[in-house]
């Protein structure tokens, strides 16, 4: 395969019998050999998913069947194979905020505003621009002026909202990778009496896939959870590479450090490491380098 075809896709939307779901789309996918992970629950679904071009459009007919449509699909292409397996995963959210009776957007979300009227918002100068993003991911990229959380799981967000009390009367703007997030956090916030809250269509992505970078307002590359690591304008693969160790993002200058070693340590985590770890990530890298010379996937990959 050349190229593979990723398709990333989340809509809240009530569904019934999600473990019936569950088991339809496995029978349909794993014959067809599709990567990715998928998350369903009552509120929705979530999902990343990659193949042959042909077998996505396979599993696009049968989202469309629950209520996905053309809008809700972000497609890229992918020369590095963004997946190693399938996970088809059953939760009480699509996405973890910890406060589900909070943040439901089938009940209450923000406005949406698509990449050019979020150009535009950006412009005024009384605005409250949040991150809605973990450190890790904004550390390689956000939009100017962004309030950005020091946080390490979504589910940290509510003690970040706490400190954003004053802001309740102002308009307030948030924006993540694909647009989740902020739908989950642009309800909870106007749960909590925040009276004007706007959060960007699509994420991200769908702003780097949208607006010449001429006339972004993005600065640096946008984190994405698969091997491709990072994504610049037009969705085209970024710089960083991935530290198997801590799960953060390596730029160029800091994979020739001497404090970097592949699948073992980077600078940003290898004085955090004991020997124990160190010897054990050392051995699981040799395993995984042995499996790719003998053209199969090491199984903790």
């Amino acid at each position: 395969m050349n190229k593979y075809k990723v398709i990333g896709f989340y809509k809240f939307i009530p569904l019934s019998d999600v473990n019936k779901l569950k088991l339809e789309y496995i029978n349909l996918m794993k014959p067809n050999k599709i990567l990715g992970t998928l998350i369903l629950a009552n509120e929705g679904l979530n999902g990343m998913l990659a193949g042959e071009d042909s077998k996505i459009d396979l599993i696009i007919k049968e989202l469309k069947k629950i209520g996905i449509n053309n809008d809700d699909i972000k497609i890229s292409y992918s020369e590095v194979k963004p997946f190693n397996r399938l996970r088809l995963k059953v939760k009480e959210e699509i996405i973890s905020l910890g406060y589900p009776e909070l943040s439901n957007p089938n009940n209450k979300v923000g406005t949406y505003l698509d990449s050019e009227q979020w150009n535009k918002l950006l412009d005024d100068d009384e605005l409250i621009l949040l991150d809605t993003r973990n450190y890790y991911e904004t550390s390689i990229g956000t939009f100017e002026n962004a309030i950005v959380p020091d946080t390490n799981t979504f589910k940290d967000f509510p003690s970040f909202v706490e400190s954003l009390e004053k802001y309740k009367n102002k308009k307030v703007a948030m924006f993540c990778t694909g647009g989740i997030r902020c739908e989950k956090a642009s309800s909870y916030l106007l749960e909590l009496g925040f009276k004007d809250v706007f959060h960007l269509k699509g994420g991200i992505l769908k702003y780097l896939e949208e607006i010449p970078q001429e006339e972004s307002k993005w600065e640096g590359e946008c984190f994405v959870f698969d091997n491709r690591v990072a994504v610049e304008h037009n969705l085209d693969k970024g710089t960083y590479i991935m530290c198997n160790a801590c799960g953060e993002p390596v730029s160029h200058e800091e994979s020739k450090s001497s404090n970097f070693k592949k699948g073992i340590h980077c600078p940003k985590c290898v004085n955090r490491l004991s020997d124990k770890q160190i010897n054990k990530a050392t051995e699981r890298q040799k395993q995984i380098d042995l499996a790719k010379k003998k053209g199969k996937i090491h199984i903790g990959e």
